[in-house]
């Protein structure tokens, strides 16, 4: 699947949902033609703050900063009928950022704000029938997964998903599917193809999650827009096994949560590839990450804190498309964190039915070089 075959893709998907929004309304009165098209969003304020950061040569320090940021997200979704449906999301954010969606208004020490722009990030027909599911377009990844260290919620995906799920209270479910990947929030270069098998079981108050899957980065080198990737990301494959656990319990009146991933990449890179940052880390390709909360965060008053230690060697996840949190390393419009290991800590308050406030704060140093950094962010989330 190439990028001309994505832009095809998101040509189709969106005039399938505007014909089929208009022939909805031309057959139906006003009072039930607008009935199965829902619309809701969220908009984030967000302060941030960076500082004691040393860059990767370990002695040039990067100037303190503190920003306020916002990310503001628009959604429609229409049900045409029990099985089938049809999505589409705008987002804030950059054109040229794949991985985040957030606009910086105010940057405290005169750095540049960047862009301020708005894409389609999602736009996909959906069916399902007896546990079975199938979409085409462009949406989130269909992998579960209990974090963003080896794939970022906000980067959206363009293919064809589709996945099953058998049993209730204790439950097998498969995902799969191909997609093109996303070059900022218009173009598209490589592939990624991914399976994966989650087992489930429900008791008493609590439940345990197994997973294990695959995720298969093919890159493109002829393709100019794989270039514009941080570290040759666009220009190498990956071959990445993950595997999740996730146990929830109730301690006295209280959810605990234990989480547990491991990452490792098995693809072949050799000492005489053209690529010398291939060659200088071919052997670091694991990555583990635990964590644990206490509480939620499900009603006004709810609340919930949680801890996270991540290590992730230089290859075990393709950075260009894993978490943007946990540190300011790359360029205005890409991360780069792997070759990390650090810790984050968080608190989550649940105002009211609509709005939720989270304070986090991330210390991370490199594996292999001597780079670091701190970063603090309060985000207030409001949804509608």
């Amino acid at each position: 699947m190439h990028k001309m075959f994505a832009n095809r893709l998101r040509q189709t998907s969106l005039s399938v949902l505007a014909a089929s929004i208009l022939s909805t309304g031309a057959m139906t009165v006003p009072s039930t033609a607008f009935a199965d098209i829902k619309i809701s969003g969220d908009f984030r304020f967000r302060m941030e703050s960076d500082w004691d950061s040393v860059k990767s040569d370990g002695v040039t320090e990067r100037e303190d900063r503190t920003r306020a940021r916002i990310r503001a997200r628009l959604r429609l979704n229409y049900d045409h009928n029990n099985w089938a449906s049809f999505g589409a999301q705008v987002r804030s954010g950059s054109d040229d950022s794949h991985q985040s969606p957030n606009t910086t208004i105010v940057d405290f020490d005169d750095n540049d704000t960047g862009d301020a722009d708005f894409n389609f990030d999602k736009w996909f027909f959906k069916a399902k029938a007896k546990g079975a599911w199938a979409w085409f377009g462009r949406n989130d990844l269909p992998f579960w997964n209990q974090n963003e260290m080896f794939w970022s919620g906000n980067v959206t995906v363009a293919g064809i998903g589709t996945g099953f799920k058998a049993g209730s209270n204790t439950s097998v479910a498969v995902n799969a599917g191909y997609f093109s990947l996303p070059v900022g929030m218009k173009e598209f270069s490589g592939n990624l193809g991914l399976g994966q098998l989650i087992f489930n079981s429900k008791f008493g108050g609590g439940s345990f999650t197994a997973t294990a899957g695959l995720l298969s980065f093919e890159a493109n080198p002829d393709d100019a827009d794989a270039s514009i990737l941080l570290n040759n990301n666009g220009l190498r494959d990956y071959n990445i096994w993950i595997g999740s656990l996730q146990a929830k319990f109730m301690a006295g009146s209280l959810p605990l949560k234990f989480g547990v991933d491991w990452m490792h990449n098995d693809e072949d890179y050799s000492e005489t590839d053209p690529d010398p940052f291939t060659v200088e880390n071919r052997d670091e390709v694991d990555g583990y990450v635990a964590s644990i909360h206490l509480g939620e965060t499900k009603a006004a008053g709810d609340w919930q804190l949680g801890y996270y230690y991540a290590h992730i060697e230089t290859l075990a996840v393709n950075a260009s498309y894993a978490q943007d949190d946990w540190a300011r390393w790359g360029s205005a419009v890409e991360s780069r964190l792997s070759n990390m290991e650090g810790h984050e800590l968080r608190f989550k308050y649940q105002a009211n039915k609509e709005l939720n406030i989270i304070a986090r704060l991330y210390m991370v140093e490199a594996i292999t070089t001597e780079e670091d950094g701190n970063r603090f962010r309060l985000d207030f989330n409001y949804k509608f």
